[in-house]
């Protein structure tokens, strides 16, 4: 594995931009970054995909036994909710996709340090935009990246449940989610799929039909909503989430695997896991990140080594409980770090995104770096 500089293509704004990649630089700065890429050796990707395949297994066997030990307060979960997250787990209701973030170097084993399983995002630069970059700046080259296939494949699934109409919602004014929802609803309608856009302000209930319904009040069957879990929970329709007709993608479920609290529980599960880092509920000796169990986009993150604070990020969710992980270096080139976000779709690890940044604690600004297989 190693890092390698070069040139940005000439053109490279209007070529992404060609592909409906619109976000990509923020606040002036570039989000997409060519200015080089990653290097992976074919063992390395085995490797990787292996781990993720382990994680996303172990991860599943985590949710039963949260269930099975009826360990919801743990996940903040209200009392009024855990029955239907049962139903849903006992139904086996399908995901579709998630990300792993890990920390690897290449020399030990990958390290997990979350599972973005609920509404993770990077997904059209990881499966479209590098893969577009792979073509024009190394076309003899490969990519770890069936992430595009996997999905049409898995809608293609949902295409033999008879679900045949999916409704995709995001926040309002959101660029980045809407991009990310607009190529989810590309890969649904390559598997013949008939699907609507619409915002998240946009949904309605008809307590006629018991049934969340869309702007032209008509029954929302499916519907795929990039918009936590969580948050739903905390809205005033939440009460309407236990008793309607529309099946969810993610389905509730997800919610645990999306759960940093989850991280204690695996390191009970599997303590020789070399896929694992030591996580608790109560500080830990040595050097540790502590981690708010619902933070997104790396906001009130604690970084502490030799007894002291040295990285420390602000955002909304300091009152939330925390979990405490082992400290473990991300992989580094130069003055930046990286984190490689390994992609499931279904149950299947099918590719690799990476981010970048200065600041050795990933957030929503952190650049995306593309990557091949040498």
């Amino acid at each position: 594995m190693r890092r390698i500089l070069a040139e940005p293509r000439p053109q490279w704004r209007q070529d992404v931009e060609e592909l409906g990649f619109t976000y990509h630089t923020i606040d002036g700065e570039p989000y997409w970054d060519e200015a080089g890429w990653y290097e992976f050796s074919m063992s390395e990707i085995e490797e990787l995909e292996l781990a993720t395949n382990n994680l996303h297994e172990m991860c599943l066997k985590a949710v039963q036994v949260v269930i099975d030990d009826d360990r919801f307060d743990e996940f903040q979960i209200p009392p009024a909710f855990r029955d239907w997250i049962r139903t849903s787990w006992d139904h086996d209701e399908p995901t579709l996709y998630g990300r792993f973030d890990l920390a690897w170097d290449g020399r030990s084993a990958p390290k997990m340090l979350e599972y973005n399983a609920d509404t993770p995002t990077g997904l059209f630069e990881a499966a479209v935009v590098q893969w577009n970059w792979l073509e024009a700046v190394h076309p003899r080259c490969d990519q770890f990246n069936s992430i595009h296939e996997r999905l049409i494949a898995r809608w293609a699934d949902w295409m033999q449940d008879d679900e045949t109409r999916i409704s995709f919602a995001a926040t309002d004014g959101h660029e980045e989610d809407f991009g990310n929802v607009t190529y989810l609803r590309d890969t649904a309608t390559q598997a013949g799929i008939t699907t609507e856009y619409l915002p998240m302000s946009a949904i309605g209930f008809d307590p006629r039909h018991n049934s969340f319904v869309n702007a032209e009040n008509i029954p929302i069957d499916c519907l795929f909503k990039l918009y936590p879990w969580e948050w739903m929970l905390q809205e005033s329709f939440a009460p309407r989430l236990l008793t309607a007709s529309t099946r969810w993608i993610e389905p509730p479920w997800k919610m645990l695997l999306s759960n940093k609290a989850l991280l204690v529980v695996l390191w009970e599960m599997f303590p020789h896991s070399d896929y694992l880092l030591p996580t608790s509920w109560q500080p830990l000796s040595g050097d540790y990140v502590r981690k708010p169990i619902l933070a997104r986009e790396g906001s009130n993150i604690q970084v502490v080594q030799r007894g002291r604070t040295v990285r420390e990020t602000d955002g909304p969710y300091a009152n939330q409980p925390a979990i405490y992980q082992k400290y473990h270096p991300l992989l580094q080139s130069g003055e930046s770090f990286a984190v490689l976000g390994s992609w499931i779709v279904g149950d299947t690890a099918c590719g690799l995104g990476i981010r970048e940044d200065l600041n050795p604690i990933t957030h929503d600004l952190s650049r995306f770096i593309p990557h091949l297989i040498r």
